[in-house]
């Protein structure tokens, strides 16, 4: 397995992948720089494999974090495999002589540290003038819907006083939806003769046609850049409007700073030219942010060398899986740089051609676990999240969950915990020697499934110790002291059990991104190999194979620095692209414009990649090309890339009906084209296909010959019990090729250590370690007799049915039409028992939860006995549980298979669709009818058949037929056949048995705050009201019975319900109790959110108010009354001060059905909300522009609204100063200004017009907010009008529309 360097050069190569906990190091070392014997003290612990020819490998693994013993982790690397190089001590703190070296290659997480650390180099941004909040903004989403501090929401990286905001503004000339929409060529010709429009159009690099409303003012821009250079930055984002498309402004911003001095200009057109504003903003920043930080790391870390480089060349991994020259390495190609060397390692060693099954590879490492999918091509993604930031950047498609090795075990509220906190590298676990917390790497020691004596001694105070047994046996004494005096007396814990059970727990979670990976996608699980790597995944491959149905586990040779070893075998990379923008033809696509068009285009963009390429020293005749287009349906923006052949039309609807197992007849349409070459660099230190010598092995069945290096005492789960049993463990080196070992056994090197569990085989081959896993036996297959209650089992399942709840929500998610649910992420998914109550509810939107179970449990009790399997029912009926008319929600029931008879349990989705009857939100509505169809019960699929007609008819009858049937049935596939699976892993007795205990959990857990409750507040009742903008009153008295743990909530002196739309089924006010009881525990409490939450609560809404309406009358109170009703919860307990208090809902529309003649004409319905201000709490302030309480949708992107309906945004920004001051302030409400480029009509529903939000404990009120109409003058001027809390009007070409939502209220008095 030698390499030979294309050009033939001579040389040591070295390959360092820097982690979180590790850093390892793979080097080859020629023959002439190899000379055994190497003195032991210099070898230390590393592995040396000599090669046939002479030459060797070498690999090791240090702390990547020990600052008693060196700086910087790689090149103190570097310094260790220099004294084997020279077969001499080489002193630290000196520049290290690296002529023998021919080039390094490194994966580093200083990028990623820098951004979750706040690290980076101070920068200014230049947006477009009326968008310079809008970094800020995000997509006003908050990332944990139950902390009311909101502390997790993204931090701004810039100072605000160092934003320009460029006078300049482009736009989409003509609209996406337009029912006539006339071809870019056209609009041009019509511009010419437009009037009302200042500006030219012209034909962008996408295809589209563009108005450049205003050129920039590069007079005022050069004058603002002069004084943010002036503070000191020298580093610059820029990020305008459309430059996907049109990149010229942004090119003459760069031009312009230059001449000023900036050092740093990153353009979010060169970036990412892609359509989607924020994530090419953030895109910017992030470059800006972190360039000048890796600079400085590569610029540090050359010091360390004699000449000031590590090597003759130097390589970095870039996010996509390719290397790049250390000079070209910038911020954002670097946020995955360190995990992207795995996969590529991956994909070389543990995917099998001749076997053709696709390979998930598991990385676990010291503190999260990364995994990809390979099937014969990576899968790449180009939007992604990191750091809380949507960004748009060429990356491998990695999922990753915070649980490794390192990950820190709790036990609370009688429940496992596993992370997401990591120990760290620093101090470590506690077997470290440093102090360190209980870890997994603790409970495989305390397991025996870690040999000390085969561990790396590289711990303690002079990192030369090996790992602390005791240590992690006297801290698991403790625990488990702990979790038996919180149990019965016949359930009491041994220090295994527990140890065992904390790996358990781990284990489902580090299922949870395999599944996402797979599932989400059509691919079943099942149908892969799995290939574990990382530092700790030979530990959890068989149990976690198992667990997913997985036969074959791959374990490469390098497994434990697959990492280091991927890099060594990576290839230099260079990718380009261009949006555009055309339709792609079903037929005779080889003789369309578009075809001619993407060859030009193709061409051009590979000149480009090969000129990168060569710059690095690649020759032309070693690149490789993959072309890819990115490709969407007419009227979504979910975009799938598939290669560009003559097929490719073809070719994207079979990707699209695989993700989504439904057509949609709709014209196909180009997004963008890329370009990727890969630079060909080295040959060999590639394994060979494993799959013949499998095969042979498996044939020969040989049995292991050699003797184990000893017994250890390991402990593993059989028939449901946790046992010790005498365990062999085995030198891998000493292992014969094509030996067979069969579990249990540790198979280890200096570097790994393997479990074979029980039921499962090793077999080794000359480069791998193949375990096969007989995934029929499980740990606990039968129901007991007696069950009693497992902490760990409580765990399991509620990990289990949560993620099955948000599998639910990625299948509803990609499976829908509804741009609500597939871009503003409007749904919610859940999982109900036998009699509808609420099991797992995934945290998608807060005001469905509480109300999802009223529905189901309506349905259970309508339908019982008569449901067959295959029945699927509708509803969306305010009295059956419903929300508002136009959340959907449909409900499945699941079967025993051996009694068709027998419901097990529910699934449930709720999604908003736009269109249900009306052509538009009315936003004065009073009776029920008037929102579109009603639906009390209606079976959708009957005996598996759906029953278009009758639904087709229902919609007929109020209205026009909706564009979103095609998602009525995703709880089909994945759902049903994952939670069966559990009850035939643990039995129905059992299964159900902790469906009712989880509840349990979550009831004991809001018992015991309602006492602390009642303490804290002397059993007072507990009081507050609030009134909505038509004056009617909101009341609420909760008065707590400490003895029982119980709560009444009494709604009484509420007002009368009103014949406008803001009333409330009373549904919704539970949804509001249960996200305020869940919002006040302790995040640090772990408690499922099912129905045991309201099991202690008693809901009294008065019959005829308006939290409990008459069925005739309207209810959009969704987004409005159901608002005020989280604040009257807060409010009672003293838990925060009142937020913005609605959604403030916007729409527009043109079209639809004429009332008065009956005749519809085609048109577009668009709608979305607006985040406002956040409520101080008593220790924070409140944050501004964001979702608050009962929603929590994304913000349409700017640019996708203005290519899709005729509107332009003149500004998106922060309404300053406009929360409550206090001790702390309240957040600050948003501004969204629309202007019309063609009559259409607008409609707002909204609240805090009238009534501020209120400051609590002195704090200060929230501004209202205000809905202005301006419209256009015959002399082009704008006369104001205050549209009020709800309205509906048409504008006229030039008018325009504003939406201020309200502030938050302050906390305390401020000083």
């Amino acid at each position: 397995m030698t390499g030979v360097l294309l050009n033939s050069l001579p040389g040591v190569r070295v390959a360092i992948d820097r982690g979180g906990t590790f850093c390892d190091v793979w080097a080859y070392l020629p023959k002439h720089y190899y000379q055994p014997p190497v003195d032991p003290e210099l070898v230390g612990n590393a592995d040396i494999i000599p090669e046939a020819d002479g030459s060797a490998q070498v690999t090791f693994k240090l702390l990547s974090v020990d600052p008693a013993n060196y700086d910087d982790a790689p090149s103190e690397g570097i310094r260790r495999l220099l004294q084997l190089i020279h077969g001499q001590p080489i002193p630290k703190g000196i520049q290290y002589d690296t002529t023998a070296i021919e080039s390094v290659r490194m994966g580093t997480t200083v990028a990623t540290n820098a951004l979750l650390e706040r690290k980076g180099s101070s920068y200014g941004l230049v947006m477009t003038e009326g968008f310079g909040d809008l970094v800020e903004i995000g997509d006003q989403t908050r990332p944990d819907l139950f902390d009311l501090s909101v502390a997790r929401k993204h931090k701004i990286m810039h100072d605000r006083e160092n934003v320009v905001e460029a006078s300049e503004r482009v736009t989409m000339e003509g609209f996406s939806l337009d029912p006539k929409a006339p071809s870019p060529q056209d609009l041009v010709e019509r511009s010419k003769s437009d009037p009302d429009y200042a500006g030219q159009v012209v034909i962008g690099l996408s295809g589209e046609a563009v108005r450049v409303l205003k050129p920039l003012d590069q007079t005022k821009l050069a004058e603002d850049l002069q004084k943010v250079y002036d503070r000191g930055i020298r580093g610059l984002a820029v990020c305008l409007m459309h430059s996907f498309t049109y990149p010229e402004h942004e090119r003459q911003v760069a031009q312009v700073a230059r001449r000023i001095g900036f050092t740093q200009i990153s353009l979010s057109s060169d970036l990412s030219p892609s359509i989607k504003v924020l994530p090419r903003a953030n895109s910017a920043v992030i470059d800006a942010y972190l360039s000048p930080v890796l600079r400085d790391y590569v610029q540090g870390f050359n010091s360390h060398f004699a000449g000031g480089k590590a090597g003759k060349r130097s390589e970095f991994m870039k996010s996509d899986g390719g290397l790049i020259a250390s000079d070209r390495f910038t911020g954002l190609r670097a946020v995955l740089s360190g995990p992207a060397g795995g996969f590529v390692g991956c994909a070389l060693t543990a995917y099998s051609k001749s076997r053709g099954r696709p390979v998930v590879g598991f990385d676990m490492g010291g503190t999260s676990t990364d995994v990809s999918r390979f099937s014969g091509s990576f899968d790449m993604t180009h939007e992604s999240v990191v750091a809380l930031h949507t960004i748009a950047c060429p990356q491998l498609a990695i999922e990753t969950v915070a649980a490794g090795g390192g990950s820190r075990l709790q036990y609370k509220n009688g429940m496992f915990l596993v992370g997401p906190e990591s120990v760290g590298a620093h101090p470590g676990p506690a077997c470290y020697r440093k102090g360190g917390s209980l870890a997994i790497t603790d409970a495989n020691l305390i397991l025996g499934r870690l040999v000390p004596s085969q561990f790396p001694s590289i711990f303690g105070p002079n990192a030369d110790e090996p790992l602390d047994v005791e240590a992690s046996r006297s801290k698991f004494s403790a625990l488990t002291d702990e979790i038996n005096s919180s149990l019965a007396p016949g359930q009491k814990m041994t220090i295994e059990e527990v140890a065992a059970g904390f790996i358990r727990v781990a284990n489902e979670g580090m299922s949870r991104p395999m599944r996402n990976v797979t599932e989400q996608k059509g691919h079943p699980m099942a149908s892969h190999d799995l290939c574990c790597f990382g530092g700790a995944g030979g530990q959890h491959a068989c149990a976690i194979a198992r667990g997913l149905g997985v036969q074959t586990v791959v374990i490469p040779r390098f497994s434990s620095i697959l990492s280091a070893y991927g890099i060594a075998c990576s290839d230099l990379s260079a990718e380009r692209g261009v949006a555009i923008s055309a339709e792609v033809p079903a037929e005779g696509l080889s003789e369309s414009e578009i075809y001619e068009e993407l060859n030009r285009r193709i061409a051009a963009l590979k000149v480009e990649v090969v000129t990168e390429l060569v710059q690095q020293d690649i020759a032309k005749e070693n690149i490789d090309f993959t072309v890819t287009v990115a490709m969407h349906h007419e009227g979504s923006d979910s975009e799938l890339d598939v290669p560009f052949s003559i097929k490719m039309h073809q070719d994207f609807l079979d990707v699209h009906f695989r993700e989504t197992s439904f057509h949609m007849h709709r014209a196909v349409r180009t997004a963008n084209v890329r370009v990727r070459g890969v630079g060909r660099s080295y040959v060999g230190f590639r394994p060979n296909d494993f799959a013949v010598q499998l095969e042979a092995a498996r044939k020969e069945n040989k049995p292991v010959s050699v003797k184990p290096i000893q017994i250890s005492s390991s402990f593993f789960e059989v028939n449901g019990k946790v046992e010790g049993l005498a365990t062999p463990v085995y030198a891998l080196g000493s292992v014969a090729t094509g030996s067979v070992i069969d579990g249990p056994a540790i198979i280890v090197d200096s570097t790994q250590t393997i479990v074979v569990e029980p039921a499962a085989r090793a077999v080794c081959l000359p480069e791998h370690v193949i375990l096969e896993v007989d995934v029929e036996v499980v740990g606990k297959n039968a129901d007991n007799d007696d069950l009693s209650v497992d902490p760990v089992m409580l765990a399991v399942f509620a990990n289990r049915f949560m993620s099955i709840a948000e599998q639910m929500g990625h299948t509803l998610q990609r499976t829908s039409v509804s741009v609500s649910i597939k871009e503003r992420l409007d749904f919610s998914c859940s999982i109900h028992g036998t009699d509808g109550a609420l099991v797992a509810n995934a945290p998608h939107i807060p005001v469905h939860l509480g109300s999802m179970q009223s529905a189901v449990m309506a349905q259970h009790r309508h339908w019982l006995g008569k449901l067959r399997p295959g029945d699927v029912l509708l509803t969306n009926h305010p009295k059956w549980g419903g929300t508002h008319l136009p959340d959907l929600t449909v409900v499945t029931p699941v079967f025993d298979p051996n009694d068709d008879t027998k419901v097990l349990f529910y699934v449930a989705s709720r999604g908003h669709h736009q269109d249900i009857g009306v052509t538009a939100m009315n936003a004065v509505s009073k009776e029920l009818w008037e929102e579109g169809i009603a639906v009390k019960t209606f079976k959708l699929v009957s005996a598996g058949k759906f029953d278009e007609e009758g639904i087709v008819s229902m919609l007929e009858d109020v209205g026009k037929r909706p564009g979103c049937s095609a998602s009525r049935r995703i709880d089909h596939n994945i759902t049903d056949l994952q939670v069966m699976a559990l009850f035939k892993e643990f039995g129905e007795k059992t299964v159900l048995f902790y469906m009712r205990q989880i509840q349990q959990v979550a009831q004991n857990t809001t018992k015991r705050f309602l006492r602390e409750t009642y303490d804290r507040f002397g059993g007072k009742p507990l009081q507050a009201e609030d009134y909505i903008d038509n004056g009617t009153k909101i009341k609420l008295e909760v008065r707590i019975n400490r003895e029982d743990g119980t709560a009444v909530f009494d709604w009484t002196g509420t007002g009368h319900q009103v014949h406008a739309n803001s009333n409330i089924p009373s549904s919704l006010t539970y949804a509001a109790i249960i996200y305020g009881l869940r919002c006040m525990i302790s995040a640090d409490i772990p408690m499922p959110l099912n129905q045991g939450v309201l099991d202690p609560v008693t809901n009294i809404t008065p019959p005829g108010s308006i939290v409990n309406p008459d069925e005739f009358l309207a209810i959009s109170g969704s987004t409005l009354t159901t608002q005020r009703l989280y604040d009257i919860v807060l409010t009672a307990f003293k838990a925060a001060a009142c937020s913005q208090g609605c959604s403030s809902a916007v729409g527009f529309a043109d079209g639809g059905k004429d009332h008065r003649t009956g005749e519809v004409t085609p048109g577009f319905a668009y709608g979305e909300s607006c985040g406002g201000g956040y409520g101080a709490g008593p220790s924070w302030h409140g944050v501004s522009a964001t979702h608050v309480h009962g929603t929590n949708t994304r913000m349409t992107d700017i640019e996708i609204v203005e290519r899709r309906i005729p509107v332009i945004l003149r500004h998106v920004k922060i309404r300053r100063v406009t929360g409550g001051r206090g001790q702390y302030n309240g957040g600050d409400g948003m501004s969204k200004l629309f202007e019309a480029r063609s009559p259409c009509s607008f409609s707002i529903v909204s609240q805090r017009r009238v009534f501020a939000p209120k400051g609590e404990n002195g704090g200060g009120n929230g501004a209202i907010g205000a809905n202005t109409w301006n419209r256009r003058m015959a002399d082009g001027s704008l006369s104001s009008v205050n549209v009020g809390s709800n309205g509906m009007g048409r504008l006229q070409k030039g008018d325009q529309f504003q939406v201020d939502t309200p502030g938050g209220g302050g906390w305390g008095s401020a000083q």
